[in-house]
Parts: structure tokens; C-alpha cells; sequence
């Protein structure tokens, strides 16, 4: 049985849900893509992200990325959330993603994303990066 499945999420597009239960601790997936440069993930997302700051790149220690749009799981569709019910853990260049909690079949995965922009947060930026996760203690914010 397929522990998960990608479906329509209410946060955002699309989302990553559980097809059963999940233990705390679990090691759930692999969040996989091509690694690049942030220099060369800015260069190929310079135009989509001034759009809708939608992208599946995920920010590794150093000057790396994990793009998802490119070789990609479908761990590159879980959703931001304040109260997240996963983390995502750094092991050299490579990302994977473990239940901070008993997750139950249903429930859409979810990692507080704490991303960082560079210059000023301006309105524009909030607007960009806000957060649609609709939890009790929701930040509005996907930025740090």
C-alpha cells in the first residue's frame, strides 16, 4: 500500500497526504531533484518567482539547492505550515523528511518552510510569501 498521495490540498495547489498512519519519528521520504547553485537556481526561476514566489527549490547549508522541478519527487508538493506535522532534515546533499508526530490517513504533510529573502520585507514580499495554512497559530508568513 502506498503510504502517500498527491492530491489537491486547500493550503496551496497541490499537497502530499497520508494513505495511512504515520509514526512520530518516521523517516518518510527523500526530497529529490537536481542540486545546483543558488546562482543557477535564481538564474532558472528569476522569472516564476516574480510571478507567484512558487518554486520547488529547497535551500541547502552552502551555496546549494535541490531543485524538485527537476528529477523530482513527490515530496516536492508538501505544503508550508505553521504548526507543521514533519520536519525536514540535512544530510550533506540530500534532504529527507521525517513525522514530527503521529500523522493520521488523511492528513496532508506539512513543513514550516522559514524562508529567507534577501533586502527588505516589504508589502510586496509579505504578499508574496504569505501563508494560506489556516492553522489556529498561523504566522501569515512562509519567511522565517
Amino acid at each position: 500500500m502506498r503510504r502517500f498521495v498527491v492530491r489537491r490540498s486547500s493550503v496551496h495547489g497541490r499537497g502530499v497526504f497520508a494513505s495511512t498512519t504515520l509514526r512520530a519519528g518516521e523517516w518518510l521520504l527523500e526530497y529529490k531533484g537536481e542540486v545546483m547553485s543558488w546562482r543557477a537556481a535564481i538564474a532558472r526561476y528569476r522569472a516564476s518567482v516574480a510571478e507567484d514566489g512558487h518554486t520547488f527549490v529547497f535551500g541547502l547549508e552552502g551555496d546549494r539547492v535541490i531543485d524538485g522541478a527537476r528529477g523530482g519527487n513527490s515530496a516536492r508538493w508538501i505544503n508550508h505550515g505553521c504548526e507543521p506535522n514533519c520536519e525536514a532534515v540535512e544530510d550533506g546533499t540530500r534532504v529527507f523528511i521525517r513525522a514530527l508526530r503521529r500523522i493520521r490517513p488523511g492528513d496532508e504533510l506539512l513543513l514550516d518552510y522559514r524562508l529567507a529573502v534577501d533586502g527588505r520585507r516589504t508589502a510586496a514580499v509579505k504578499r508574496l510569501y504569505a501563508c494560506r495554512c489556516g492553522a489556529q497559530g498561523c504566522r501569515g508568513t512562509m519567511l522565517a
